[in-house]
């Protein structure tokens, strides 16, 4: 099998892509994992996501740490992009859109481990923070901290 017939199913990458205009309205495309056999975890951190409150239509601001352990698949970040940046638009709480977006990506790549820490700015005063993650951490693979302090400026 090619390269070109390995990435031929991918529909956004190399190529001009619109921002959806909701996540639901988003494609999130995945690859095949070339170290299928490895254990390793994959990062993923979106320090500038923004959504807006379902409420007041004003903008929320989170950094967003994605954790996963692959199986068989890999999430094809341009996707993954376009996909967090479909909710600069959304209305939802701060643990809906978390939450939602950990179990998308868990849908769509069906990982051995997946864990989402989303660390929002303050509202109305008080940071909240939203974390989900599939179960378990496998053993055996080293997860690193996801680093984000509690909040004192988010700097």
């Amino acid at each position: 099998m090619t390269e070109e017939s390995i990435y031929s199913n991918l529909t956004q990458l190399g190529g001009d892509s619109k921002l959806p205009d909701s996540p639901e309205e988003a494609v999130m495309e995945r690859v095949a994992n070339p170290q299928k056999g490895s254990g390793y975890v994959v990062r993923f951190t979106a320090p500038e996501f923004t959504s807006l409150c379902p409420i007041t239509g004003q903008p929320d601001f989170a950094h967003l740490m994605i954790d996963y352990v692959p199986g068989d698949w890999l999430v094809e970040s341009k996707s993954l992009k376009l996909f967090l940046g479909s909710f600069r638009n959304h209305g939802a709480f701060h643990e809906d859109c978390t939450v939602s977006i950990g179990k998308r990506i868990e849908e769509l790549l069906e990982p051995k481990w997946l864990r989402i820490g989303g660390y929002w700015y303050p509202r109305g005063g008080i940071p909240i923070d939203v974390f989900y993650q599939s179960g378990p951490a496998p053993e055996g693979i080293w997860i690193p901290d996801q680093g984000v302090p509690p909040y004192r400026g988010r700097g």
